[in-house]
């Protein structure tokens, strides 16, 4: 018989093309602002409780880890946004050409890229 191979194109042959990435990690984005929705909600709540319950909220997001949350929630939010203007430029019918496609795949990239590091440079430099 000789060597095993696989019965269909698996991971470690098989490379996703530029759009099919972008659409799953469009999905996922969904997900994660789902999930810091409810985390803002949150802050919120215990900033409608009073000067206590919001200073424990502020130490949660003043460290480190709870930066990296916010960090992660705005890149997903600017992702999410970039992508979905893409979209709709999609449902108007243009842009659905293979080169333009992936032309606007990589300016979605770059402009969440942009605008995730424009808002953090505001936060850390203006703040």
């Amino acid at each position: 018989m000789g060597k095993a191979r696989p019965l269909s194109p698996h991971l470690q042959i098989y490379r996703l093309p530029l759009p099919a990435i972008l659409s799953i990690t469009h999905r996922m984005t969904g997900v994660i602002l789902s999930t810091g929705t409810l985390l803002l909600a949150a802050w919120m709540v215990a900033l409608a409780q009073g000067p206590e319950s919001f200073a424990i909220a502020m130490m949660i997001v003043s460290h480190p880890l709870g930066q990296l949350v916010l960090f992660g929630y705005s890149a997903a939010l600017f992702y999410h946004m970039c992508n979905g203007i893409r979209h709709l430029n999609w449902d108007r019918g243009a842009g659905l050409e293979i080169e333009s496609v992936y032309r606007s795949g990589k300016f979605v990239i770059g402009a969440a890229v942009i605008l995730t590091a424009a808002l953090w440079s505001l936060v850390y430099f203006m703040a």
